[in-house]
């Protein structure tokens, strides 16, 4: 008597905030998936619904909270995870109905709590062939997440108490992700963490064995042996470091920028560069050596971009403090700056401090400080015209009514999702995404590129 397997359960994911969760939401995906569930691309498909939220800043949570309400609207069966998970109380008060709630990176947990909800209808050897991880970005970039949590005190930030200190993964686990990623089709690594640097310290930079040698746990050691990774077409992946805090072995990974190993492009949370709001801030107020070793980097690769975020509107913070910030950055010329509005985190250590900047001044200096940032992002692309540049194509257009199909990619100087794009004309049409392409530069804008494959 023949027996009819049960259809999969199904599962929905909103997934919300940074990269990290991102990171987060894969992997509970990908366990799921080894348990026989299957994903929903939609509420109405799903038994079940998982909310990953963010709990970073105010308005964070607040999207957080409209993404569930949504999901309780939609579909009726949400669990929620993530940052905002240590507030449970506050989001059980105002959605009574959802069916749990855990903490950041609590994977066992947020997947117990799905079996609970929606006990899973196949067993585990219904696929004798095991599937790839589960990835929420195209096939051809991956993020790399090599450690949790951080052992800085910004007064800003209430990440430690989110995500806890720092914990390092183990250095020859992350190299076999990376490997089996690039393998499988990954042409861009995109290395996350909240403090790429201090990679390691947790674990006073243990040795590992990997294909034979001993690698430390330590992010110049992580970088040379990322560096060494082909694909299988024989070509070194892009391998991009985010979230890179400015201590003194970073100037170690220069030079594998400039010999190709590393893609040259550096993120570095500056936050400010006026000594006595750094101070406020609880960060490093060294920002006079930061110019020496900025020209010294650029000595080295000169291809290099840094990108950078900075906060306007920190209490206490002068008109002075923000001019002194504004010629800082003439001095800096970085090549991708983001800027953010200072807002109050329930928890943070700045609520208490004397001296709020009004609104007001706050959206003026935030209209300042971009108006500033554009025109340095306007020269230094103007300045790529007529050059050949390396470019990742992200995605490929349909033919337009004369024929011609264009093309969306980056360049070595642009991470997805937070910096510019370089959009191609006149592209052939079995272009895929993933393809790395020289592009020669014909115009530029304040954010963008735009060219011809050469």
């Amino acid at each position: 008597m023949a027996t009819t397997i049960p259809q999969a359960r199904r599962v929905g994911m909103v997934s919300l905030g940074c990269p990290k969760a991102l990171v987060d939401s894969e992997r509970i995906l990908t366990k799921l998936r080894a348990d026989g569930y299957a994903m929903s691309a939609n509420y109405d498909g799903a038994d079940v619904v998982l909310v990953n939220t963010c709990g970073f800043l105010d308005s964070a949570k607040e999207e957080s909270l409209a993404a569930i309400g949504e999901a309780i609207a939609e579909n009726g069966r949400v669990i929620v995870t993530g940052c905002m998970g240590n507030e449970a109380e506050a989001i059980r008060e105002r959605f009574p109905d959802v069916l749990a709630v855990t903490g950041a990176h609590q994977y066992e947990a947020v997947v117990e709590a799905v079996h609970e909800a929606a006990p899973p209808t196949q067993g585990p050897f219904v696929d004798l062939v095991p599937q790839q991880d589960v990835k929420l970005t195209p096939r051809h970039y991956s993020y790399l997440k090599i450690s949790e949590g951080c052992n800085h005190a910004c007064a800003f930030c209430i990440i430690p108490q989110l995500r806890g200190k720092l914990a390092s993964r183990r250095i020859d686990a992350v190299l076999r992700e990376a490997e089996k990623l690039v393998a499988g089709g990954t042409k861009e690594l995109l290395v996350i963490s909240q403090d790429t640097s201090a990679y390691g310290v947790d674990v006073r930079h243990e040795e590992r064995q990997w294909h034979g040698h001993a690698v430390r746990t330590h992010m110049t050691d992580l970088a040379r042996e990322l560096g060494q990774l082909r694909t299988p077409e024989g070509q070194a992946p892009w391998v991009r470091l985010h979230y890179v805090y400015p201590y003194p072995h970073v100037d170690a990974v220069i030079p594998l920028m400039a010999e190709g190993l590393l893609t040259p492009y550096l993120d570095i949370p500056f936050q400010h560069a006026a000594p006595s709001v750094l101070r406020a801030m609880k960060r490093p107020a060294n920002e006079a050596k930061v110019l020496e070793r900025l020209k010294n980097w650029r000595e080295i690769c000169p291809d290099i971009a840094i990108r950078s975020s900075f906060v306007v509107g920190f209490p206490g913070e002068t008109e002075e403090d923000f001019q002194y910030l504004l010629d800082w950055l003439d001095e800096a010329q970085l090549d991708r700056v983001g800027a953010f509005r200072f807002e109050p985190v329930e928890g943070a250590a700045a609520n208490t401090l004397a001296d709020p900047v009004p609104e007001e001044v706050k959206e003026e200096r935030y209209a300042r400080i971009m108006e500033k940032t554009e025109a340095i992002s306007a020269a230094k692309l103007s300045a790529k015209i007529g050059r050949t540049l390396p470019v990742i194509i992200d995605e490929v257009g349909e033919p337009d009514e004369d024929g011609d199909i264009g093309a969306t990619g980056r360049s070595q100087a642009d991470a997805p999702e937070i910096d510019g794009n370089v959009f191609l004309r006149d592209v052939r049409p079995d272009l895929q995404a993933g393809a790395i392409v020289d592009v020669e530069i014909e115009d530029a804008d304040a954010h963008d590129l735009f060219g011809v494959i050469a």
